[in-house]
């Protein structure tokens, strides 16, 4: 019997720097979604600040995490090639049914810049996203201890964001679902 395995195509881990927070970053989210709603026009409802990058307080890579919500994945799929034109690098699903990823480096530097992480509206893990992002705006101290979590783990991985992203994956979700709780009740 033949065994078929798909493989997923990874973006290629970075070097991870933590900066401190800066305001900036919102405005750079704020002119990002606008340049995507250019693009996407009535297929994009909204698009979200999240991550690191959102939470004022706690450093960051200096890389924003940007939530689209579209009305329909179909569509927004067809519009890959003007998602391209922005200067993204679209992955598909990259491994999480229902989401498109893309990103966007700079091409003197090769920095990664932004993320999307696109999702249709009514998918359960725009809430996941946004209770985790507001949990953590409306807790400091838990916001705090993020921060040094991500310290933590940028000092046992300092060279491969992938390792530095599975670092942290345990605190993330247990306060995710702390979050989710919050969230909905």
């Amino acid at each position: 019997m033949r065994t078929i395995t798909k493989v997923i195509r990874l973006p290629p881990p970075f070097k991870v720097e933590l900066f401190p927070h800066d305001p900036r970053w919102s405005e750079r989210a704020g002119a990002e979604g606008d340049a995507l709603a250019a693009i996407l026009g009535s297929t994009l409802l909204t698009v979200h600040h999240v991550g690191s990058t959102a939470i004022p307080g706690i450093s960051a890579k200096p890389i924003l995490d940007l939530l689209p919500v579209v009305t329909n994945l179909s569509e927004l799929d067809r519009r890959k090639s003007a998602i391209e034109a922005l200067g993204y690098e679209w992955w598909g699903e990259y491994g999480l049914p229902g989401r498109r990823y893309c990103t966007k480096v700079d091409l003197d530097t090769g920095r990664r810049l932004v993320q999307l992480h696109c999702y249709v509206d009514g998918s359960s893990e725009i809430e996941r996203h946004l209770a985790f992002r507001d949990y953590l705006r409306e807790r400091p101290e838990i916001a705090r201890a993020y921060d040094e979590e991500k310290a933590r783990c940028q000092s046992l991985h300092p060279d491969d964001s992938h390792a530095y992203s599975d670092c942290k994956d345990a605190w993330i979700k247990k306060i995710e679902a702390e979050a989710m709780a919050r969230y909905r009740s």
